[in-house]
């Protein structure tokens, strides 16, 4: 028995941005480890490299985390 089973056929109404085509899609039609997804929505999906900029941007910055020791441009 496989631990994941592979679905081949998107929802109805699921969303993904393709990384390989730049392209949004409904319902995977690349691999996973060529999306990002599941989105709600089309502009969802249209505004998926900008919505990992953010959170990329916010965890970078996040007073929390001080995991940059070691780094080239650690200033500390």
């Amino acid at each position: 028995m496989a631990l994941f089973k592979k679905r081949t056929v998107g929802k109805p109404g699921e969303w993904f941005y393709c990384l390989e085509h730049k392209k949004v899609e409904e319902g995977p039609e690349c691999p996973a480890k060529d999306r990002f997804g599941p989105y709600a929505t089309r502009q969802e999906a249209e505004r998926a490299m900008q919505t990992a900029a953010d959170r990329n941007l916010e965890w970078d910055t996040d007073p929390k985390w001080h995991d940059r020791a070691g780094r080239p441009d650690d200033t500390e």
